[in-house]
Formats: C-alpha cells, structure tokens, sequence
C-alpha cells in the first residue's frame, strides 16, 4: 500500500528478539535446577540459548509452566511453599509494571520461595545509539504506543530535539500504523521533528502514573545487553537492592553467565535496520521458525519470522 519511496524498516522493538542470549541461558539453568518451578510467558520457551532452549528443559522433566500473568507465579508459590517458583520477566517498559507486581506482593505476603528471572530493556537509549551510528539510515520513528501508555513521551520530544528527527506515537491497527506514516511524512516534507501522538486513545504525554510508581518501587536503571547489539548503557531495569531477596540472579547465583551470539546469525543488522532478513544465508534454510538459529525468527513480532512468513521472495509484493 506504500510508495517506493516509503521503507518500512524492522527495528529492536521485540522484547523476545533483544533478550541476550546469557539470560536465555541463565534461565535454562534455573529451570532445569531440582525443586524449582519456572514460569514463563510461552513465546520465551523457545528462544535458542547457546546450547538448548526451554521447551528442551520442559521435555526433560524440568517444571516449565506457562502463565498469561507474572501474579499467576505468586498463585503457584503460595500453592507450592516446598518449591522455589520463578518467574521470567522480560520486556520494555510495558511489562515492567506487570513484572514488579509479583516482587512487591511476595515481600508483602513474606513469601520466601518466589523470584524474578529480569531482563528489561528500554526503548530510548537503544534509538540514542542507533541515531548516534554513521551508518544509520532511519529518518523517522513510529515511537512504541505500547511502551508510550507505561511512560508518555516526554523523552521522545527530548530525542527528536537532540537529534532533529520526527517521532509519531503509533498504535497498532492497520490505520494506525498508516496514520502515522502520513505524519512522519508530513514533518520530513515540512522541515518539522517533533514528538506527535497518534495513539492519542491510549497515550498520554504523562503516561500511567501509578504503573511508573509500582515500576521504579521494584526496579532501578541499569546498564543492558541487548541480544545481536551488545551493551548499551542505561538501557535496563534490574531489581534494588531491597528487593535482593526476590532477584532471581542472586538467588541461584547465576549472574556471572556470559554466552556469545551464533557467528552466522545478522540479527544485529537486522535489528539495526542495516540489512532485511533475507539477506541472511541462514533465511528459510537452517533458520526457520521450526528451527531459529536467532530470536528474530522465534517470535511473530519479530522481523525475520514476519519475512518467512509473508515475504520468503524478496521481488514479491505483499
């Protein structure tokens, strides 16, 4: 439905894709440790760590559960006071809220057996390297509405100031997304960057107050790795020090896990808009979503499994 002169490039914005390969592995560890039970969103027990994945731990005889609610893992601590409950808690901003839910109930409730696997990135500082690249190619952002409902977009007015580029807060509808488009368009035609919102049923520029105050209660900022870009500085949440006893790392002492990223794998390029999915040697051969040698392929939000599923042949329009 777009011009050629308007490119759609996939970015870091999949909470699956970016969560580093260590902490993959750190959860494998855990999950496969005896007495512990590991909760899990369902679309993590897949992700490839450097040896193994989840689902391998789960078919081994490891107590991985699937949960649609970070409190579903207080409901089975409670449920299961000779066990060790974790649960995994990845994502942006928008999951942060959630996540810190369950660390603040158990100290309420003085649960002893439950902890928080965290791997939580932030949006602003991975686009500040990205803007800060020569070789970035990117002229216009559609900001994350979701993350946008968690934070408002105050920090995107300082980007698109800092750096003289436009963001639209977009939402997720087909009509949303081509909105926004037609916003970035007209502020590059105009001469304009700015920070509008599109999203404006659900965004505010003040964001959710009361998910901020749970969030930064649990969680503090950190310096991040990102899986297929490396560290950036600041650009995550780990748990404070009050909350020790619910950190999952220190619980089971596996903060010193370190993995490197399959040498094949251009998730990197990928998420950094440098190259497409099929440019990969890998793509659609040893890297499906049967198979995914990188996080990309593994999730439906990610760009490689949305180009294997809709565009295999790069000269065929959608």
């Amino acid at each position: 439905m777009l011009p050629p002169e308007v490119e759609l490039v996939h970015g870091p914005g999949c909470p699956v894709c970016v969560t580093p390969i260590e902490v993959i592995d750190k959860a494998i560890a855990i999950a496969a440790m005896p007495g512990v039970i590991f909760v899990s969103y369902g679309d993590m027990l897949r992700v490839p760590g450097s040896r193994s994945d989840l689902f391998e731990v789960k078919a081994s005889g490891g107590d991985v559960r699937i949960a649609y609610s970070p409190m579903e893992a207080i409901k089975i601590a409670r449920a299961n006071p000779d066990r060790q409950v974790v649960f995994f808690g990845v994502g942006f901003e928008t999951t942060a809220p959630a996540n810190a839910m369950p660390v603040w109930q158990a100290r309420r409730e003085g649960l002893t057996n439950f902890s928080l696997l965290a791997s939580h990135v932030l949006v602003p500082p991975a686009i500040r390297l990205l803007l800060r690249q020569p070789s970035n190619r990117v002229q216009g952002f559609i900001a994350p509405g979701h993350v946008c409902t968690v934070m408002g977009y105050r920090e995107y007015e300082d980007l698109a100031a800092e750096f003289r580029v436009p963001f639209v807060v977009g939402g997720f509808e087909p009509v949303d997304l081509l909105e926004a488009i037609a916003m970035l368009v007209e502020q590059l035609e105009e001469g304009r960057a700015e920070a509008e919102n599109q999203y404006s049923r659900s965004v505010t520029r003040e964001g959710n107050p009361a998910a901020r105050k749970i969030m930064f209660e649990v969680f503090e900022p950190c310096d991040r790795k990102w899986r297929g870009i490396g560290p950036i500085p600041m650009s995550g949440y780990r748990i404070r020090e009050e909350f020790a006893q619910y950190d999952a790392e220190r619980v089971f002492d596996v903060a010193t896990v370190t993995a490197e990223e399959p040498p094949e794998c251009i998730a990197a390029a990928v998420l950094q808009g440098l190259k497409k999915p099929h440019d990969c040697s890998a793509f659609g051969e040893s890297c499906t979503p049967e198979r995914p040698l990188g996080a990309p392929m593994v999730s439906s939000e990610g760009a490689c499994a949305a180009y294997y599923r809709y565009r295999r042949n790069p000269l065929v329009k959608v």
